[in-house]
């Protein structure tokens, strides 16, 4: 019996489940019955006080009658598409079954992530989980429509190459020198010890993409309707995807060990889990952290694509962003009440009544952009983009680049950089992806990527 068994008998997480353990293993040694520890442990559950003197089972019972009130039952969640990986349901079930979950969802890009699963929301009550909104915080996406002429996107694409390579830094250690200012340098860095010991880092990495995922690409946009005030019709349009770099990085990590030493008795596979409970000097500090490194976020994406239109010369038609890896105080009704909660979207794009978003697809494939239908079982949320379906040291082992290139050709897309880890086939079907959500958003748009720059092959992945 180990500690997911335990969790599911309603042995709450923490010293109750080591104290169970340490009962479990007295027990068989002891010479007890293995086949009637389910019932032992049960028994214990739902009734600690007739136990607490008990020479064997006392200090299990005692546990139980001072942890934390056990949920009755795990709080419910909703899983979009199917066939998602077994070990990501098993991260959603697991993240429902905290004191603190009080509601979940699973979005049809889901895949395993750290604590809770890329593509899990999870709503929580006066707490904020770190890794369940993770380490690139705040990591966004970003469109905008530029006035270019659509032959711009003919190839060999090669004065939009050239811009690129100009304005934009990928890698690990990528940084611009000199370094590039915004406005979000002047904010109050010294909210958290992490922000002000970081600051000259963040700003050494301002406007930088990083490695992983992230990308910066052109390609062709196509408006089914009228956006904002962009009419219906084709343009040159420029897409990306970073976050918050080494900083955010450096907040989600301090924060998430801060909580585990907290909560120093939850099991093994619930310590990136931990949370802070919002009324506390450690809570109201990551909160406070967590929300500049959104507004650095957006600021990277902000002088990239500022940069970008500068250099090409070109006006800005339409500008459009959201991110996911945050965390929100919304209100939402839960079990028949209406009452303000957290929502974590780790992997999962906003998605309220009319909220504008972006979903990509792959380096080949489509992204769209979308308007949420506000689905109250999703906590207004959606996927972020296609989800992988292999690992990174999989895809090496599986594919080659002469092959890569030779798709990528067949589908009019230019390659400046990337790694075979980030290649098109690593990631699910984008159109079964928006099929499966066609209750979460509507699709006003799509973008067709044309040329597309990525971290160069060999860097460590930061998404």
């Amino acid at each position: 019996m180990n500690a997911k068994d335990l969790i599911r008998l309603g042995v709450p997480p923490g010293e109750a489940t080591r104290r169970a353990t340490d009962f479990i293993s007295r027990f068989i040694l002891g010479g007890g019955d293995r086949a009637r520890l389910t019932e032992e442990v049960a028994a214990i559950v739902a009734n600690p006080g007739s136990f607490t003197a008990d020479p064997l089972r006392g200090a299990f019972a005692r546990a139980l009658q001072s942890a934390p009130p056990p949920r009755a039952a795990p709080a419910r969640y909703r899983q979009w598409g199917e066939g998602l990986e077994a070990e990501a349901v098993r991260q959603m079930e697991r993240a429902c079954q905290l004191p603190v979950a009080v509601a979940g969802a699973l979005m049809p890009d889901a895949h395993v992530g750290y604590g809770l699963p890329i593509g899990g929301v999870l709503a929580t009550e006066n707490a904020v989980i770190p890794y369940a909104v993770g380490v690139d915080i705040a990591c966004r996406m970003k469109l905008t429509v530029l006035d270019l002429p659509l032959r711009e996107l003919d190839r060999p694409l090669e004065r939009l190459a050239r811009a690129l390579a100009a304005e934009t830094r990928f890698g690990v250690g990528s940084n611009f020198k000199p370094r590039r200012w915004h406005e979000v340098m002047d904010a109050d860095w010294s909210v958290s010890p992490v922000t002000r010991e970081n600051k000259d880092r963040a700003w050494a990495q301002l406007g930088t993409s990083g490695s992983g995922n992230h990308f910066v690409e052109f390609g062709r946009f196509t408006a089914h309707e009228k956006i904002q005030s962009l009419e219906p019709g084709t343009y040159v349009a420029l897409l990306s995807h970073s976050g918050s770099r080494g900083t955010g990085a450096a907040v989600c990590d301090y924060y998430s060990r801060l909580a585990a030493r907290q909560l120093p008795r939850l099991p093994g596979e619930l310590k990136r889990l931990a949370w802070l409970p919002l009324d506390t000097a450690a809570g109201q500090e990551y909160w406070a952290a967590m929300e500049l490194m959104g507004r650095y976020a957006a600021a990277n994406h902000a002088l990239i694509h500022r940069h970008i239109a500068a250099h090409l010369g070109a006006q800005v038609r339409l500008d459009l962003e959201n991110h996911h890896n945050f965390a929100w105080k919304e209100r939402h009704r839960v079990d028949g009440v209406e009452r303000e909660v957290v929502v974590h979207r780790k992997g999962a794009t906003p998605a309220g009544r009319g909220v504008l978003g972006i979903i990509p697809g792959s380096m080949a494939t489509p992204g769209f952009v979308v308007s949420g239908k506000g689905n109250t079982e999703s906590l207004n949320s959606a996927a972020h983009g296609a989800g992988r379906v292999m690992s990174r040291t999989q895809a090496h082992r599986t594919f080659d680049w002469k092959t890569v290139k030779h798709y990528l050709r067949a589908r009019g897309v230019t390659l400046l950089s990337a790694g075979l880890d980030e290649v098109p086939m690593v990631y699910k079907n984008i159109h079964n992806v928006m099929a499966a959500q066609s209750d979460l958003v509507s699709v006003l748009g799509q973008f067709d990527p044309k040329l597309v720059k990525m971290s160069p092959p060999g860097e460590r992945a930061e998404d």
